[in-house]
Protein backbone atom coordinates (compact mmCIF):
# COMPACT_ATOMS: atom_id res chain seq x y z
CA UNK A 1 0.00 0.00 0.00
CA UNK A 2 1.09 3.53 -0.19
CA UNK A 3 0.06 6.71 2.19
CA UNK A 4 0.29 9.98 1.66
CA UNK A 5 1.31 11.85 4.60
CA UNK A 6 3.44 11.17 7.68
CA UNK A 7 1.18 12.82 10.51
CA UNK A 8 -0.80 10.62 13.17
CA UNK A 9 -2.93 9.13 11.21
CA UNK A 10 -0.79 8.40 8.41
CA UNK A 11 1.86 6.52 10.17
CA UNK A 12 -1.00 4.75 12.76
CA UNK A 13 -1.86 3.52 9.05
CA UNK A 14 1.67 2.40 7.64
CA UNK A 15 2.19 0.76 10.69
CA UNK A 16 -0.79 -1.52 10.72
CA UNK A 17 0.12 -2.37 7.16
CA UNK A 18 3.30 -3.45 7.42
CA UNK A 19 3.12 -5.02 11.33
CA UNK A 20 0.24 -7.03 9.05
CA UNK A 21 3.10 -8.33 6.34
CA UNK A 22 1.75 -5.68 3.87
CA UNK A 23 4.79 -3.52 1.56
CA UNK A 24 4.16 -0.14 2.60
CA UNK A 25 5.71 3.17 1.16
CA UNK A 26 5.40 6.34 3.05
CA UNK A 27 5.20 9.30 1.31
CA UNK A 28 5.98 12.97 2.82
CA UNK A 29 6.15 16.05 0.71
CA UNK A 30 8.30 18.06 2.92
CA UNK A 31 11.67 16.57 4.30
CA UNK A 32 10.52 15.84 7.45
CA UNK A 33 8.20 13.54 9.22
CA UNK A 34 5.05 14.38 11.45
CA UNK A 35 3.45 17.58 9.86
CA UNK A 36 1.06 19.34 12.34
CA UNK A 37 1.22 15.92 14.81
CA UNK A 38 4.64 16.65 15.46
CA UNK A 39 3.88 20.08 16.44
CA UNK A 40 1.00 19.06 18.92
CA UNK A 41 0.41 18.19 22.44
CA UNK A 42 -0.32 14.96 20.99
CA UNK A 43 -3.38 14.16 23.23
CA UNK A 44 -5.21 11.28 21.52
CA UNK A 45 -9.09 11.17 22.12
CA UNK A 46 -9.50 7.24 21.56
CA UNK A 47 -12.44 6.08 24.58
CA UNK A 48 -13.10 3.00 26.14
CA UNK A 49 -9.28 1.70 25.89
CA UNK A 50 -6.70 -0.22 28.32
CA UNK A 51 -5.17 3.29 28.81
CA UNK A 52 -7.89 4.63 30.22
CA UNK A 53 -8.61 1.34 32.53
CA UNK A 54 -5.03 0.66 33.17
CA UNK A 55 -5.16 4.59 35.16
CA UNK A 56 -8.42 4.66 36.71
CA UNK A 57 -9.87 7.53 34.23
CA UNK A 58 -13.28 6.59 34.57
CA UNK A 59 -13.79 6.16 30.80
CA UNK A 60 -15.84 3.80 29.24
CA UNK A 61 -16.91 3.23 25.58
CA UNK A 62 -20.77 4.05 26.51
CA UNK A 63 -19.96 7.17 28.54
CA UNK A 64 -18.17 8.11 24.70
CA UNK A 65 -21.05 7.29 22.97
CA UNK A 66 -23.24 9.19 25.52
CA UNK A 67 -21.26 12.00 25.02
CA UNK A 68 -20.99 12.13 21.23
CA UNK A 69 -24.97 11.11 21.00
CA UNK A 70 -25.44 14.53 22.92
CA UNK A 71 -23.61 16.46 20.41
CA UNK A 72 -23.82 15.22 17.00
CA UNK A 73 -27.18 13.50 17.36
CA UNK A 74 -27.39 10.71 14.91
CA UNK A 75 -25.73 12.43 12.27
CA UNK A 76 -22.68 10.03 10.46
CA UNK A 77 -23.86 7.04 13.39
CA UNK A 78 -22.58 4.73 11.45
CA UNK A 79 -19.17 6.64 11.85
CA UNK A 80 -19.38 7.37 14.87
CA UNK A 81 -20.47 3.57 16.28
CA UNK A 82 -17.36 2.36 13.93
CA UNK A 83 -15.18 4.80 15.88
CA UNK A 84 -16.47 4.23 19.03
CA UNK A 85 -15.95 0.39 17.72
CA UNK A 86 -12.25 0.19 16.96
CA UNK A 87 -10.70 2.61 19.15
CA UNK A 88 -10.00 -0.07 21.45
CA UNK A 89 -8.63 -1.95 19.22
CA UNK A 90 -6.43 0.31 17.81
CA UNK A 91 -4.40 1.29 21.46
CA UNK A 92 -4.26 -2.40 21.57
CA UNK A 93 -2.79 -3.32 18.55
CA UNK A 94 -0.77 0.17 19.29
CA UNK A 95 0.83 -0.96 22.67
CA UNK A 96 1.65 -4.24 21.66
CA UNK A 97 4.03 -2.86 19.76
CA UNK A 98 7.37 -1.89 22.40
CA UNK A 99 8.34 0.89 20.42
CA UNK A 100 4.51 2.61 21.92
CA UNK A 101 3.92 3.37 25.21
CA UNK A 102 0.80 6.10 26.55
CA UNK A 103 -0.23 7.55 29.11
CA UNK A 104 -3.62 8.70 30.65
CA UNK A 105 -3.40 12.51 30.92
CA UNK A 106 -6.23 14.75 32.52
CA UNK A 107 -7.65 17.67 29.93
CA UNK A 108 -11.48 18.03 30.24
CA UNK A 109 -13.79 17.30 27.20
CA UNK A 110 -14.85 20.19 25.69
CA UNK A 111 -18.72 20.49 26.02
CA UNK A 112 -20.98 19.99 29.14
CA UNK A 113 -23.20 17.43 28.26
CA UNK A 114 -23.73 13.71 29.01
CA UNK A 115 -20.98 11.32 29.25
CA UNK A 116 -18.55 13.77 29.59
CA UNK A 117 -15.74 13.11 31.66
CA UNK A 118 -14.69 16.49 33.47
CA UNK A 119 -10.83 15.81 33.79
CA UNK A 120 -11.13 14.06 30.55
CA UNK A 121 -10.49 10.65 28.76
CA UNK A 122 -7.38 11.80 26.56
CA UNK A 123 -3.93 10.25 26.55
CA UNK A 124 -0.38 11.04 25.24
CA UNK A 125 2.53 8.95 24.45
CA UNK A 126 5.20 8.74 27.07
CA UNK A 127 8.55 10.80 26.67
CA UNK A 128 10.80 9.12 23.77
CA UNK A 129 14.25 9.01 25.29
CA UNK A 130 16.76 10.00 22.50
CA UNK A 131 18.96 7.16 22.89
CA UNK A 132 16.34 4.85 21.95
CA UNK A 133 15.43 6.62 18.64
CA UNK A 134 18.84 7.55 18.09
CA UNK A 135 19.67 8.99 13.81
CA UNK A 136 16.14 8.38 13.51
CA UNK A 137 15.29 11.12 15.84
CA UNK A 138 16.34 14.05 12.61
CA UNK A 139 13.78 12.23 10.76
CA UNK A 140 10.93 13.70 12.91
CA UNK A 141 10.07 17.44 12.93
CA UNK A 142 11.04 19.36 15.94
CA UNK A 143 8.81 21.65 18.18
CA UNK A 144 7.58 24.59 16.56
CA UNK A 145 9.87 26.97 17.70
CA UNK A 146 12.96 25.47 16.76
CA UNK A 147 11.33 24.01 13.58
CA UNK A 148 10.45 28.38 12.48
CA UNK A 149 13.54 29.47 13.16
CA UNK A 150 15.65 26.53 10.94
CA UNK A 151 16.87 24.48 13.76
CA UNK A 152 16.61 21.03 14.86
CA UNK A 153 15.69 19.02 18.08
CA UNK A 154 17.86 20.26 20.94
CA UNK A 155 20.54 17.37 20.82
CA UNK A 156 20.43 16.84 24.65
CA UNK A 157 16.42 16.44 25.24
CA UNK A 158 14.23 13.33 24.94
CA UNK A 159 11.42 13.72 22.28
CA UNK A 160 7.88 14.47 23.93
CA UNK A 161 4.44 15.10 22.95
CA UNK A 162 3.61 15.49 19.13
CA UNK A 163 7.44 14.31 18.95
CA UNK A 164 7.19 11.94 21.03
CA UNK A 165 4.33 10.60 19.05
CA UNK A 166 5.46 10.72 15.63
CA UNK A 167 8.94 9.03 16.73
CA UNK A 168 7.74 6.47 18.32
CA UNK A 169 5.40 5.37 15.25
CA UNK A 170 8.58 5.66 13.32
CA UNK A 171 10.36 3.29 15.66
CA UNK A 172 7.92 0.68 15.31
CA UNK A 173 7.42 0.68 11.74
CA UNK A 174 10.89 0.75 10.71
CA UNK A 175 11.58 -2.01 12.81
CA UNK A 176 8.48 -4.06 10.79
CA UNK A 177 11.28 -4.46 7.91
CA UNK A 178 8.62 -3.68 5.34
CA UNK A 179 8.28 -0.30 5.13
CA UNK A 180 10.26 2.80 2.87
CA UNK A 181 9.80 6.48 4.04
CA UNK A 182 10.44 8.98 1.16
CA UNK A 183 10.67 12.39 2.65
CA UNK A 184 10.36 15.89 -0.23
CA UNK A 185 8.11 13.33 -2.24
CA UNK A 186 4.56 14.95 -2.73
CA UNK A 187 1.52 13.55 -4.29
CA UNK A 188 0.91 15.03 -7.91
CA UNK A 189 -1.93 12.68 -8.79
CA UNK A 190 -4.02 9.61 -8.57
CA UNK A 191 -3.10 6.37 -11.26
CA UNK A 192 -6.51 4.65 -12.22
CA UNK A 193 -6.39 1.70 -14.46
CA UNK A 194 -10.18 0.00 -15.20
CA UNK A 195 -12.00 2.00 -12.50
CA UNK A 196 -9.57 1.46 -9.61
CA UNK A 197 -6.72 3.45 -7.84
CA UNK A 198 -3.49 1.27 -8.63
CA UNK A 199 -0.99 4.16 -7.98
CA UNK A 200 0.51 7.50 -7.04
CA UNK A 201 2.46 9.58 -9.33
CA UNK A 202 4.67 12.40 -7.43
CA UNK A 203 7.61 14.81 -7.57
CA UNK A 204 10.46 13.29 -5.68
CA UNK A 205 13.83 15.09 -5.07
CA UNK A 206 15.21 13.40 -8.62
CA UNK A 207 12.07 14.51 -10.59
CA UNK A 208 8.83 12.47 -11.17
CA UNK A 209 8.01 9.13 -9.98
CA UNK A 210 5.05 6.42 -10.51
CA UNK A 211 4.83 3.98 -7.35
CA UNK A 212 2.18 1.33 -7.67
CA UNK A 213 0.01 -0.07 -4.85
CA UNK A 214 -1.46 -3.20 -5.29
CA UNK A 215 -3.70 -3.13 -2.17
CA UNK A 216 -4.61 0.80 -2.11
CA UNK A 217 -3.42 4.04 -1.42
CA UNK A 218 -4.25 5.73 1.98
CA UNK A 219 -4.36 9.74 1.40
CA UNK A 220 -3.71 11.27 5.13
CA UNK A 221 -1.84 14.37 4.28
CA UNK A 222 -3.58 16.83 6.51
CA UNK A 223 -6.28 19.46 4.66
CA UNK A 224 -5.75 22.99 2.68
CA UNK A 225 -4.82 25.33 5.66
CA UNK A 226 -1.58 26.22 4.18
CA UNK A 227 -3.32 27.02 0.80
CA UNK A 228 -4.88 30.26 0.71
CA UNK A 229 -6.89 30.32 -2.60
CA UNK A 230 -8.72 27.13 -1.53
CA UNK A 231 -9.18 28.88 1.55
CA UNK A 232 -10.94 31.70 -0.01
CA UNK A 233 -12.54 29.80 -2.78
CA UNK A 234 -14.44 27.67 0.02
CA UNK A 235 -14.61 30.27 2.60
CA UNK A 236 -12.52 29.39 5.26
CA UNK A 237 -11.98 31.91 8.46
CA UNK A 238 -8.30 32.66 9.36
CA UNK A 239 -5.39 32.59 6.91
CA UNK A 240 -3.11 30.67 5.86
CA UNK A 241 -0.33 32.73 7.43
CA UNK A 242 -1.93 32.15 10.64
CA UNK A 243 -2.82 28.59 10.67
CA UNK A 244 -0.28 26.27 13.06
CA UNK A 245 0.38 23.31 9.87
CA UNK A 246 4.18 23.67 9.21
CA UNK A 247 5.37 25.94 6.23
CA UNK A 248 5.36 23.91 3.20
CA UNK A 249 2.63 21.61 4.08
CA UNK A 250 -1.09 21.15 3.96
CA UNK A 251 -2.04 22.66 0.40
CA UNK A 252 -5.04 20.17 -0.32
CA UNK A 253 -2.89 18.33 -3.07
CA UNK A 254 -4.32 14.80 -2.09
CA UNK A 255 -7.63 16.42 -2.15
CA UNK A 256 -7.62 18.08 -4.89
CA UNK A 257 -6.18 14.50 -6.53
CA UNK A 258 -9.06 12.52 -5.52
CA UNK A 259 -11.65 14.84 -6.57
CA UNK A 260 -9.60 15.02 -9.84
CA UNK A 261 -10.97 11.91 -10.78
CA UNK A 262 -14.49 12.14 -9.22
CA UNK A 263 -14.61 12.06 -5.10
CA UNK A 264 -16.79 14.09 -3.26
CA UNK A 265 -15.93 16.00 -0.88
CA UNK A 266 -17.90 17.82 2.18
CA UNK A 267 -17.32 20.63 5.04
CA UNK A 268 -14.64 22.44 3.08
CA UNK A 269 -15.69 25.51 4.76
CA UNK A 270 -14.52 24.00 8.51
CA UNK A 271 -11.49 23.99 10.46
CA UNK A 272 -10.47 23.01 13.87
CA UNK A 273 -10.10 26.79 15.15
CA UNK A 274 -8.28 28.16 17.80
CA UNK A 275 -7.16 32.17 18.78
CA UNK A 276 -3.71 32.69 17.75
CA UNK A 277 -1.39 35.16 19.52
CA UNK A 278 0.10 36.85 16.20
CA UNK A 279 3.82 36.53 16.18
CA UNK A 280 6.06 39.09 14.78
CA UNK A 281 7.26 36.91 11.91
CA UNK A 282 3.52 37.68 10.83
CA UNK A 283 2.21 33.84 11.79
CA UNK A 284 0.68 32.90 14.75
CA UNK A 285 1.00 31.29 17.93
CA UNK A 286 -1.70 28.32 19.38
CA UNK A 287 -3.22 29.99 22.63
CA UNK A 288 -5.42 28.44 25.07
CA UNK A 289 -5.77 27.94 28.52
CA UNK A 290 -6.05 31.82 29.52
CA UNK A 291 -5.37 32.58 33.20
CA UNK A 292 -5.91 36.00 33.34
CA UNK A 293 -7.12 39.19 30.82
CA UNK A 294 -9.93 39.45 28.67
CA UNK A 295 -10.07 39.86 25.34
CA UNK A 296 -11.77 43.06 23.35
CA UNK A 297 -12.84 43.56 19.34
CA UNK A 298 -11.87 46.74 17.38
CA UNK A 299 -14.84 48.86 20.02
CA UNK A 300 -13.50 47.64 23.22
CA UNK A 301 -15.87 45.31 24.32
CA UNK A 302 -15.61 41.64 25.52
CA UNK A 303 -17.24 39.03 22.84
CA UNK A 304 -17.18 35.72 24.79
CA UNK A 305 -16.13 33.92 27.93
CA UNK A 306 -12.36 33.84 27.06
CA UNK A 307 -11.75 30.24 28.55
CA UNK A 308 -13.45 28.93 26.46
CA UNK A 309 -12.15 25.54 24.50
CA UNK A 310 -10.18 26.93 22.08
CA UNK A 311 -12.38 25.86 19.08
CA UNK A 312 -15.41 27.45 20.63
CA UNK A 313 -13.63 30.82 21.37
CA UNK A 314 -12.09 30.73 17.45
CA UNK A 315 -15.61 30.09 16.57
CA UNK A 316 -16.85 33.01 18.47
CA UNK A 317 -14.08 35.39 16.74
CA UNK A 318 -15.51 34.29 13.24
CA UNK A 319 -18.89 34.98 14.36
CA UNK A 320 -19.04 38.66 13.64
CA UNK A 321 -16.82 41.58 11.52
CA UNK A 322 -14.66 43.39 14.39
CA UNK A 323 -13.69 40.53 15.99
CA UNK A 324 -10.74 39.89 14.36
CA UNK A 325 -7.88 40.63 14.85
CA UNK A 326 -8.80 40.74 18.70
CA UNK A 327 -6.77 41.90 21.92
CA UNK A 328 -5.51 40.53 24.92
CA UNK A 329 -5.70 42.96 27.46
CA UNK A 330 -3.65 41.48 30.74
CA UNK A 331 -1.51 43.77 33.38
CA UNK A 332 1.79 43.23 35.28
CA UNK A 333 0.80 40.93 37.76
CA UNK A 334 0.81 38.00 34.70
CA UNK A 335 4.51 38.40 34.66
CA UNK A 336 4.01 37.74 30.61
CA UNK A 337 0.82 36.42 28.75
CA UNK A 338 -1.56 34.85 31.17
CA UNK A 339 -1.77 32.19 28.68
CA UNK A 340 -0.41 28.84 27.22
CA UNK A 341 1.04 29.19 23.59
CA UNK A 342 2.95 27.35 21.26
CA UNK A 343 5.47 28.40 20.55
CA UNK A 344 6.05 30.15 23.90
CA UNK A 345 6.15 33.95 23.96
CA UNK A 346 8.81 35.95 24.36
CA UNK A 347 7.42 39.50 25.54
CA UNK A 348 10.79 41.59 24.36
CA UNK A 349 10.35 40.13 20.75
CA UNK A 350 6.58 40.83 20.84
CA UNK A 351 7.02 44.47 22.16
CA UNK A 352 10.06 44.76 19.85
CA UNK A 353 7.72 44.43 17.29
CA UNK A 354 4.77 45.71 18.05
CA UNK A 355 2.68 42.70 18.17
CA UNK A 356 2.21 43.72 21.71
CA UNK A 357 1.76 47.20 23.07
CA UNK A 358 2.51 48.66 26.90
CA UNK A 359 0.97 51.69 28.36
CA UNK A 360 1.27 53.61 32.05
CA UNK A 361 -3.11 53.68 31.67
CA UNK A 362 -5.86 52.12 29.92
CA UNK A 363 -6.74 54.93 28.09
CA UNK A 364 -3.20 55.21 26.99
CA UNK A 365 -2.87 51.84 26.00
CA UNK A 366 -6.41 52.37 24.27
CA UNK A 367 -5.23 55.01 21.98
CA UNK A 368 -2.47 52.56 20.77
CA UNK A 369 -4.67 50.42 19.58
CA UNK A 370 -7.14 52.43 18.37
CA UNK A 371 -10.06 51.79 20.42
CA UNK A 372 -12.10 54.32 21.74
CA UNK A 373 -10.59 54.73 25.70
CA UNK A 374 -13.82 55.39 27.45
CA UNK A 375 -15.08 51.82 26.24
CA UNK A 376 -12.04 49.60 26.80
CA UNK A 377 -12.00 51.78 30.41
CA UNK A 378 -15.17 50.93 30.90
CA UNK A 379 -15.12 47.16 29.63
CA UNK A 380 -12.00 46.47 32.27
CA UNK A 381 -13.79 48.21 34.95
CA UNK A 382 -16.74 46.27 34.51
CA UNK A 383 -14.41 42.97 34.35
CA UNK A 384 -13.03 43.89 37.51
CA UNK A 385 -16.29 44.29 39.35
CA UNK A 386 -17.13 40.71 38.28
CA UNK A 387 -13.55 39.21 39.70
CA UNK A 388 -14.39 40.63 42.83
CA UNK A 389 -17.35 38.95 43.55
CA UNK A 390 -16.94 36.09 41.39
CA UNK A 391 -19.54 36.48 39.08
CA UNK A 392 -18.81 36.86 35.09
CA UNK A 393 -22.48 38.07 34.07
CA UNK A 394 -21.93 38.56 30.91
CA UNK A 395 -20.07 35.33 29.75
CA UNK A 396 -20.11 33.22 32.72
CA UNK A 397 -16.32 32.70 32.83
CA UNK A 398 -15.43 30.22 35.36
CA UNK A 399 -18.68 28.18 35.37
CA UNK A 400 -17.52 25.39 33.51
CA UNK A 401 -15.19 22.41 34.73
CA UNK A 402 -12.76 23.55 31.73
CA UNK A 403 -12.62 26.85 32.67
CA UNK A 404 -11.72 26.19 36.11
CA UNK A 405 -8.82 23.42 34.40
CA UNK A 406 -6.57 26.39 34.04
CA UNK A 407 -7.87 28.80 36.59
CA UNK A 408 -5.26 30.20 39.04
CA UNK A 409 -6.69 33.25 40.38
CA UNK A 410 -7.45 33.65 44.29
CA UNK A 411 -10.49 35.25 44.26
CA UNK A 412 -13.94 33.62 44.99
CA UNK A 413 -13.90 32.92 40.88
CA UNK A 414 -10.43 31.80 40.20
CA UNK A 415 -11.16 32.16 36.39
CA UNK A 416 -11.68 35.58 36.73
CA UNK A 417 -8.39 37.62 37.92
CA UNK A 418 -8.46 41.70 37.81
CA UNK A 419 -6.80 43.97 35.46
CA UNK A 420 -5.61 46.34 37.63
CA UNK A 421 -1.84 46.39 37.94
CA UNK A 422 0.01 49.18 36.17
CA UNK A 423 1.79 48.96 33.66
CA UNK A 424 -1.20 47.49 31.04
CA UNK A 425 -0.43 45.30 28.25
CA UNK A 426 -2.39 43.93 25.01
CA UNK A 427 -1.44 41.30 23.07
CA UNK A 428 -3.16 40.82 19.05
CA UNK A 429 -5.01 38.40 18.68
CA UNK A 430 -5.94 36.51 15.50
CA UNK A 431 -7.95 33.83 14.36
CA UNK A 432 -5.78 30.63 13.99
CA UNK A 433 -6.24 26.90 13.08
CA UNK A 434 -4.94 23.32 13.70
CA UNK A 435 -6.28 22.70 10.18
CA UNK A 436 -9.41 22.70 7.82
CA UNK A 437 -11.26 20.09 8.61
CA UNK A 438 -13.08 18.96 5.47
CA UNK A 439 -11.73 17.21 2.71
CA UNK A 440 -13.17 13.42 1.04
CA UNK A 441 -16.62 12.28 1.79
CA UNK A 442 -15.40 8.38 3.10
CA UNK A 443 -17.42 5.33 4.75
CA UNK A 444 -16.73 4.10 7.80
CA UNK A 445 -13.54 2.16 6.83
CA UNK A 446 -12.19 4.84 5.29
CA UNK A 447 -12.86 4.23 1.59
CA UNK A 448 -13.24 7.57 -0.82
CA UNK A 449 -16.80 8.02 -2.09
CA UNK A 450 -17.56 9.44 -5.65
CA UNK A 451 -20.10 11.93 -6.15
CA UNK A 452 -22.78 9.79 -6.10
CA UNK A 453 -21.91 8.45 -3.31
CA UNK A 454 -20.29 4.50 -4.37
CA UNK A 455 -16.53 3.79 -3.04
CA UNK A 456 -13.62 4.38 -5.55
CA UNK A 457 -11.94 0.88 -5.34
CA UNK A 458 -8.20 1.52 -4.12
CA UNK A 459 -8.89 4.84 -2.56
CA UNK A 460 -8.94 5.72 1.18
CA UNK A 461 -8.78 9.02 3.63
CA UNK A 462 -8.47 9.91 6.88
CA UNK A 463 -7.46 12.65 8.76
CA UNK A 464 -7.72 15.87 7.68
CA UNK A 465 -7.88 14.58 4.36
CA UNK A 466 -11.22 13.40 4.61
CA UNK A 467 -14.38 15.56 5.96
CA UNK A 468 -14.40 15.13 9.63
CA UNK A 469 -17.74 12.59 11.19
CA UNK A 470 -17.89 14.97 14.22
CA UNK A 471 -18.81 17.99 11.49
CA UNK A 472 -18.75 21.40 13.21
CA UNK A 473 -18.23 20.44 16.59
CA UNK A 474 -14.53 19.61 18.45
CA UNK A 475 -15.71 17.08 21.17
CA UNK A 476 -12.72 16.83 22.97
CA UNK A 477 -8.63 16.66 23.18
CA UNK A 478 -7.18 14.96 20.77
CA UNK A 479 -10.15 13.83 18.44
CA UNK A 480 -8.54 14.66 15.64
CA UNK A 481 -5.80 12.27 15.86
CA UNK A 482 -7.88 9.26 17.58
CA UNK A 483 -9.90 9.78 14.39
CA UNK A 484 -7.21 9.30 12.31
CA UNK A 485 -5.62 7.06 13.62
CA UNK A 486 -8.93 4.75 13.53
CA UNK A 487 -9.87 5.23 10.19
CA UNK A 488 -6.64 4.94 8.83
CA UNK A 489 -6.49 1.01 10.50
CA UNK A 490 -9.83 0.70 9.23
CA UNK A 491 -8.82 1.40 6.12
CA UNK A 492 -5.73 -1.08 6.14
CA UNK A 493 -7.94 -3.39 7.82
CA UNK A 494 -10.44 -3.19 4.40
CA UNK A 495 -7.39 -3.67 1.99
CA UNK A 496 -5.97 -6.67 3.38
CA UNK A 497 -9.56 -8.11 3.36
CA UNK A 498 -10.69 -7.18 -0.06
CA UNK A 499 -7.27 -8.47 -1.84
CA UNK A 500 -6.90 -8.31 -5.65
Amino acid sequence: MIVAGSGAGAMAGALAAAANGLRTVVLEKTPLLGGTSAYSGAAIWLPGSQVQERDGAGDSTESARTYLKALLGEENAEHRETFLATAPEVVAFLEDDPAIEFKYQPFPDYFNAPGRLDMGRSFIPRALPRERIGELAALVRPPVDRDRAGLGHDPEAPLVQGRALIGRLLLALTATGNAVVRTGTALTGLVVEDGRVVGVEAEGPDGPVRVRAERGVLLAAGGFERDAATREAHGVPGSAEWTMAPAGSNTGGAIAAAAGIGAATGLMDQGWWCPGTATPDGGAAFTLGFRGGLIVDAAGNRFANESLPYDQMGRKMAEAPGRVPAHLIFDSRSGGLPAITVPPSVPEEHLAAGTWVQADTLAELAGKLGLPADALTATVERFNAFAEKGVDEDFHRGEDAYDRFFAAGKGPNPALVPVDQAPYYAAKIVLSDLGTKGGLQTDPDGRVLDTGGAPIPGLYASGNSSASFTGPYYPGPGIPIGTAMVFAYRAVQHMQGEGR
